[in-house]
């Protein structure tokens, strides 16, 4: 396992959008344990494929319950709404109020290459909607509201 450099704004890799993985094979869960070896080194809760420049479709996150690794992630529902403010292992020492939706329900694979469902809420689920959004070369800031935050 590896702590990989993660890519800050302003690298074009950001804005780009991630490719389908079509399988899980030992070079995708390597990543996958560098990818959280670098999101804990880090202080994160969350982190993409991207962020470590590498544009495939695979996300970590660990809001405090252990970690879970979502491939191919898609929002399937969405309810409610919260705003709340948002930072980025990406853009270091930025903070904005993003709303988001209060429950998420994501369909994905797991390292096993297993089909699963995640129904999140809270802090889960605006990290999911986040780390989906890296996926598709969207920041947070593209969604903070103006003139809020810090």
């Amino acid at each position: 396992m590896a702590i990989r450099s993660i890519r800050t704004y302003g690298d074009d890799i950001l804005r780009k959008k991630s490719k389908v993985v079509e399988e899980v094979n030992p070079r995708i869960l390597l990543l996958i344990k560098d990818m959280k070896e670098t999101m804990y080194s880090s202080k994160g809760v969350g982190l993409a494929a991207p962020q470590v420049g590498i544009l495939k479709r695979i996300a970590v996150i660990d809001v405090g319950n252990g970690p879970i690794t979502v491939i191919n992630p898609e929002i399937v529902e969405m309810k409610g709404s919260q705003l709340d403010n948002e930072g980025c292992l990406s853009i270091p020492g930025t903070q904005k109020n993003v709303e988001r939706p209060e429950k998420v329900t994501v369909k994905a694979m797991n390292e096993n290459g297993e089909d699963i469902v995640i129904e999140g809420e809270g802090l889960f689920a605006r990290a999911l909607c986040h780390e989906i959004d890296h996926l598709d070369g969207i920041l947070f800031i593209d969604k903070a509201l103006e003139g809020e935050g810090e």
